[in-house]
């Protein structure tokens, strides 16, 4: 790394992208790619931790939610407003990472990062989010993600903030091997609005590290309109055919596959006994 910069406006920093410099927010990526030898430090460091306007969460005008691109995974964590209409993605921003990972790692590089296994883009997809671009741009999240590692960024725009919809009843869950400083086998979240007889009205299932992206489930989906809690095993295991599952030194295919039902199942439940409350 020769260089480093910290402007901040998101003009200056478009400028210093275009210029050839390299956006970093939290570095948790950035650092860990680096000392595993997966990719070395850029040339040109631009630090958007001085940048104004990319903060904060909040309730927006039109009663969704709006998530500054450098809010953090701990503070999506801790945040009321998140926790009481938006909970699932409490639910995946506390599994990130340690305690120092939430505190510095950011929602708008979790999403630029586009890791298949990324703990936000379940739930971010279930609510239909929105990322919205230095160029004035708004895309939805399952068009953002593009494949494993990539985004639908130009190379001189930033993300300056995640509009979501809502609120509403969702759940993450995820599968793995140990509590704390690990990644999703095998994620899913859930989104459920019922009707006035608690039959369900519409549904959303979204499934992490079992394909290229994070995907949505959209057979399972239409065949839990109408239905009731007792129909979450079916629904769960139609889930499956949204899923391209590789095999890694973390899970076989074949061990990912058989567990995407379990998963979706117990997100499934988890967003029912919200939207009942």
């Amino acid at each position: 790394m020769t260089g480093f910069a910290a402007p901040r406006t998101v003009a200056d920093a478009s400028a210093l992208l275009a210029a050839g410099g390299v956006a970093v927010a939290g570095g948790t990526d950035l650092v860990v790619a680096a000392r595993s030898g997966r990719g070395a430090l850029p040339d040109t460091l631009v630090s958007l931790h001085r940048v104004q306007g990319l903060r904060g969460i909040e309730v927006a005008t039109d009663g969704g939610l709006r998530i500054g691109a450098l809010a953090t995974h701990a503070e999506l964590e801790r945040s009321e407003i998140v926790r009481s209409g938006w909970a699932a993605l409490a639910d995946a921003a506390v599994l990130v990472g340690s305690p120092a990972t939430r505190n510095v790692g950011t929602v708008g590089g979790n999403l630029a990062n586009a890791s298949p296994a990324m703990e936000l883009g379940a739930p971010l997809l279930v609510h239909e989010a929105r990322v919205e671009s230095s160029s004035g741009h708004s895309l939805a999240l399952e068009d953002f993600l593009v494949g494993p590692g990539q985004n639908a960024l130009a190379p001189a725009e930033l993300i300056t903030a995640v509009a979501v919809p809502g609120p509403a009843a969702g759940a993450y869950v995820r599968l793995e091997y140990r509590r704390a400083m690990e990644i999703a086998v095998v994620g899913a979240a859930a989104l459920l609005v019922l009707d006035g007889a608690g039959r369900i009205e519409a549904a959303r299932i979204a499934l992490a590290a079992v394909a290229p992206t994070c995907v949505r489930a959209r057979a399972a989906e239409e065949s839990l309109r109408g239905a009731t809690a007792g129909d979450f095993a079916a629904a769960a295991e139609l889930a499956v055919e949204a899923a391209a599952p590789i095999s890694d030194v973390r899970a076989s295919e074949r061990y990912r596959r058989r567990q995407i039902p379990v998963v979706v199942r117990r997100a499934l439940e988890r967003a029912w006994e919200r939207a009942r409350r």
